[in-house]
């Protein structure tokens, strides 16, 4: 599988320089250590610092979204990797502003030790630390269990909640408890197409037939719920809708936002068919669809496929999701 690149195991460190060459006004890659990437702004006193973060191989996922509004730091994690502590300790330092940092992640193992150790390092320096993560990924854990779900394309949607109250000035308990409500408000399904393929392997990261699809693939190629033949867009979003609407069941005359997510490969051609079925299936149900959102957000290199969000709002989250952004890779007046 090709891709341009010269050394493999140089790729995320020229991602991120060229990142930084090409985005000056919006971001810096701090001197400490090159995986810490943070706004040109940040540190503002009084503001919660919130800061996002994994592996690569997602872009724009994490440090596409960082700019006024949205996040103000992302350490950069090697392909589908956790960043390491210490450029996670180096981004708390730089967004720290005195009101204290939000951690916010994809609820995997990784993720979750390396954050947790350098949130420590950090309260030990007098940094206070809240962390929430994401589980929006419904085909990854059942109902009962949504404590052990992965993040996935949603987080997009509770990162934004975040960015909006702590740009609203809000304290970091009030943007701790809007994001928490945001995520409890969200669920996302996925269809995978094809496989992506590592840097340094360039092998497929699984083996789908050519007429196969995958239903609730993980974004690093984790195993889904169903395999089979591939079906019409139609029926793949009436399928990723039911299942979502199952799990999370949202009432006539209820406002939602929707995020429909490319997963590296699949055109916006394709992406607009999948939003236009889902807009009918919502109508169909009388639910209102306040904001949407297609494109890609949370990538896993080239696979193909994508993936549907629905948050359901109140007049809080309404707001938070409508909050203006302005960043390299989304901006939202």
């Amino acid at each position: 599988m090709k891709k341009l690149m010269n050394v493999p195991n140089a790729i995320v460190d020229e991602m991120i320089e060229g990142y930084a060459a090409a985005y000056p006004k919006y971001v810096k890659v701090l001197p400490e250590n090159k995986r810490a990437v943070v706004s040109v702004n940040a540190g503002k006193p009084g503001k919660v610092g919130v800061i996002v973060g994994g592996g690569s191989g997602h872009e724009p996922a994490f440090m596409g979204i960082i700019g006024p509004g949205f996040a103000d730091g992302a350490p950069v994690g090697n392909v589908f990797a956790s960043p390491p502590p210490a450029p996670i300790l180096e981004v708390t330092r730089a967004v720290d502003g005195g009101a204290g940092v939000v951690y916010m992640y994809g609820n995997y193992a990784g993720d979750c030790m390396n954050f947790d150790m350098a949130a420590e390092l950090a309260e030990m320096e007098d940094i206070r630390v809240q962390t929430v993560l994401i589980t929006d990924d419904v085909a990854s854990a059942p109902a009962d269990q949504i404590h052990r779900r992965r993040g996935i394309a949603g987080g997009f949607l509770v990162f934004k909640a975040a960015g909006a109250a702590a740009d609203k000035g809000y304290d970091l308990d009030e943007v701790v408890r809007v994001s928490q409500k945001a995520n409890s408000n969200i669920r996302t399904m996925g269809v995978a197409l094809s496989p992506c393929a590592v840097p340094q392997t360039r092998q497929p990261s699984f083996v789908l037939g050519e007429d196969e699809m995958e239903i609730g693939l993980g974004i690093h190629g984790e195993p889904g719920v169903e395999r089979g033949p591939l079906k019409t867009a139609d029926e793949v979003s009436d399928s990723l809708v039911n299942r979502i609407l199952e799990d999370m069941p949202v009432a006539k005359g209820e406002r939602v936002a929707v995020l429909v997510n490319g997963l590296g490969s699949t055109s916006y051609m394709e992406l607009f068919v999948v939003y236009r079925r889902v807009a009918q299936r919502l109508a169909e149900q009388g639910i209102e669809v306040h904001r949407s959102f297609v494109g890609e957000f949370v990538t896993s290199l080239e696979m193909g496929g994508c993936s549907i969000s629905i948050m359901r709002l109140d007049d809080e989250l309404a707001e938070m999701v409508d909050h203006a952004v302005d960043t390299p890779m989304y901006v939202q007046s």
